[in-house]
């Protein structure tokens, strides 16, 4: 079973839990769909793991589950987890992958109608409600009925819950609405929620909370946003409209006085949440988006909290940044007060992934801009250095010595322009050269000495094996000239599964031979994940976050690369394009 189907089967027996008992089971519904996630976003295929020994070492999975794991690989299935989901009809899971259907409302509409078939219940389902037999159920009615046809359809032309955005088209989606929210005279704060708060790689529907003493005129001017298609749902509270290219956008609205409480809820994942409320049992209260309450008082009132810094430090913590809201150590961290400052955008002093239009020839796409356009962008972005990195010329079409003078010819084109700007920003002369299946780099070393440094990365051969693919990054990463790896998985989000490596080994050779990993912004990569950031960075790997640019608009994608390095737990110290330029020098000269 490959990761995707492994997670898959965990949020089934999530589910499974909720169904049976909400409220007995509620801790055995978290572990499970937490583990799920945690599978989910895992760069190693857990067969892999388990063939090594090393299941045990997986991070975010109970002991439980993972013997589980064992199980399944051993046997091919797993009775614990046959005994569970026996008990909830096979038709119910299908549909937990339509907007709209959450465990107990499928359940429900299964047993209610006799729904026996999973590869048939979507079909029976439509036509149920086409017939009105769904209105006529307690606790629906026609209005339900006819959201539920509306997800069907939504679920036909491809919105699942599992077709989630990739960060940077989240946030500028986010973003409209954020503004459009902003314009009103009822709304006082407005913030994203969840997962895109969070920065993580992919987000599902959109969350938004607002504040105001004016909660229902809030609601209403969400309703009217001009790229609305309809309104899901409307209470007093919460809103939830369908925009524009089939994206959910959900709105939450509190008074001021209580906004800090339903903030810090919906942001944080539900581990981090969790951890909050066992701390503030131990202190005698009850914990919930309203605020806190004393547990063993019921007449006593809710305390509210305006902010999330008053609530982190009512529960005796420093404020924790949305980004690392994850229970994987901050919340110890805060209880210290030694929380990292964590990196932040305007601590970049340059980007050292840039393609120019400069013609060598390359092997991959080329730039769209002029290298003195990019330097011009780089001084406006207040950039201290930059450094380009064309692709190698391809290898196919010349030979050695064309290559040489492709790159002599580049080189005496950067001296021009280091010369010409050389009081504005300082300029670097580095290549992105292929890795080849064998090891060996694209660009013989004569060509490499006309260079500060290159940048090496695979765009070949993906299939090789977890230890011969980690053979040959590493042989290419010890050339001398070697100083960074690029997108170091491969992976393209929602596209393509990145290749596997021994990341440790990989790590504790990069941190012995002074080798920096890339955090690489371009939206579809967002690589390194952020869990081998923070396993890197732990064993004292040094990081550049590039954009990985071809064309001048990219080169403000950096936000996205910052938004990876915070949740790995990344300082300004960890990433060496922070570094002032002397000091930076002296690294690629090392």
């Amino acid at each position: 079973m490959t990761n995707s189907e492994i997670a898959k089967l965990l949020s089934h027996v999530s589910a499974a839990y909720s169904i049976l008992d909400n409220k007995k089971h509620y801790f055995q519904i978290i572990a499970y769909q937490k583990a799920a996630e945690t599978i989910e976003h895992e760069p190693t295929e857990l067969k892999e793991l388990y063939n090594e020994g090393k299941l045990k070492d997986l991070p975010g999975v109970g002991e439980s589950i993972k013997s589980h794991l064992e199980e399944l690989f051993k046997k091919g299935k797993v009775t614990y987890f046959d005994d569970i989901l026996f008990q909830v009809p096979k038709a119910v899971f299908p549909l937990l992958d339509v907007p709209g259907f959450g465990p107990k409302k499928a359940y429900r509409l299964v047993t209610e109608f006799n729904l026996k078939k999973p590869d048939t219940v979507m079909d029976d389902l439509v036509k149920i409600a086409e017939s009105g037999k769904i209105a006529g159920l307690p606790g629906f009615g026609e209005k339900s009925e006819k959201d539920i046809l509306q997800s069907f359809k939504e679920y036909g032309m491809g919105k699942t819950k599992s077709a989630r955005m990739v960060l940077p088209y989240a946030t500028e989606l986010a973003r409209k609405m954020i503004d459009y929210l902003e314009r009103s005279k009822d709304v006082k704060e407005v913030y994203p929620l969840g997962s895109l708060r969070r920065k993580k790689s992919t987000v599902g529907d959109i969350d938004i909370a607002a504040s105001s003493k004016n909660p229902q005129a809030v609601l209403n001017y969400f309703a009217s946003y001009p790229h609305t298609e309809r309104v899901i749902e409307k209470g007093t509270r919460t809103s939830s409209i369908l925009t524009s290219g089939n994206r959910q956008i959900d709105l939450m609205v509190e008074h001021p006085d209580g906004f800090g409480a339903l903030l810090q809820h919906f942001t944080g994942s539900k581990d981090h949440n969790v951890h909050l409320r066992e701390i503030a049992l131990k202190k005698g209260y009850s914990l919930s988006d309203y605020g806190v309450k004393k547990k063993e008082d019921t007449k006593s009132k809710i305390k509210l909290f305006k902010t999330e810094q008053e609530l982190y430090k009512f529960l005796g913590l420093q404020w924790v940044p949305p980004e690392i809201r994850e229970d994987k150590g901050e919340i110890e961290l805060a209880q210290k007060n030694k929380l990292p400052r964590l990196i932040e955008l305007s601590d970049i002093k340059g980007d050292f992934h840039l393609h120019s239009s400069f013609p060598v020839e390359e092997s991959h796409d080329p730039g769209q801009n002029s290298m003195e356009d990019m330097i011009k962008n780089a001084i406006f972005l207040k950039y201290k250095y930059l450094g380009f990195s064309e692709h190698n010329p391809s290898q196919s079409g010349h030979s050695n010595k064309q290559i040489y003078d492709l790159i002599a010819k580049r080189h005496e084109h950067i001296e021009k322009l280091r010369s010409k700007y050389n009081k504005s920003i300082q300029i670097f002369s580095l290549l992105e050269t292929d890795i080849k299946p064998d090891g060996t780099l694209a660009v013989d070393d004569k060509s490499l000495s006309l260079l500060d440094g290159t940048i090496v990365s695979i765009h070949s051969a993906f299939s090789m094996n977890r230890q011969d693919m980690t053979k040959r990054v590493i042989q290419g990463l010890s050339h001398p000239k070697a100083r960074i790896l690029a997108h170091p998985t491969g992976r393209l989000i929602n596209q393509r599964e990145g290749y596997d490596l021994e990341w440790e080994k990989l790590f504790d050779f990069c941190q012995e031979k002074q080798k920096a990993i890339e955090i690489n912004s371009w939206p579809q990569r967002l690589d390194l994940p952020d869990n081998l950031v923070q396993i890197a960075r732990s064993k004292g790997v040094k990081f550049f976050i590039n954009t990985d640019s071809h064309a001048l608009p990219q080169m403000v994608l950096m936000e996205y690369g910052v938004s990876v390095a915070r949740r790995g737990f990344c300082q300004r110290s960890d990433i060496l394009n922070t570094f002032d330029y002397n000091k930076l020098r002296k690294w690629f000269n090392n």
